[in-house]
């Protein structure tokens, strides 16, 4: 299984589950980031770190220890 963090700029991707616990893994859903979840990765930070994606029709930055934490496939 892939993470967010793997996902190219410029594709889309569907998140299958959050890992993480507690605050951490909250946080991330209250994001937007739940099963089934279209997610575009825009772009990312000139030195890699944050990356800026789509979800839910909302533009986001996320941290790459974050979006490791994220598990999706590809998109359709």
């Amino acid at each position: 299984m892939q993470t967010l963090k793997t996902v190219k700029a410029g594709k889309t991707a569907r998140v299958v589950s959050v890992r993480g616990e507690g605050a951490l893994r909250r946080r991330i859903m209250d994001m937007g980031f739940t099963k089934g979840a279209e997610v575009t990765v825009r772009k990312a930070a000139p030195l890699g770190d944050p990356i800026e994606v789509t979800v839910r029709g909302y533009e986001l930055s996320l941290r790459k220890a974050d979006a490791d934490l994220i598990e999706v496939e590809d998109g359709h």
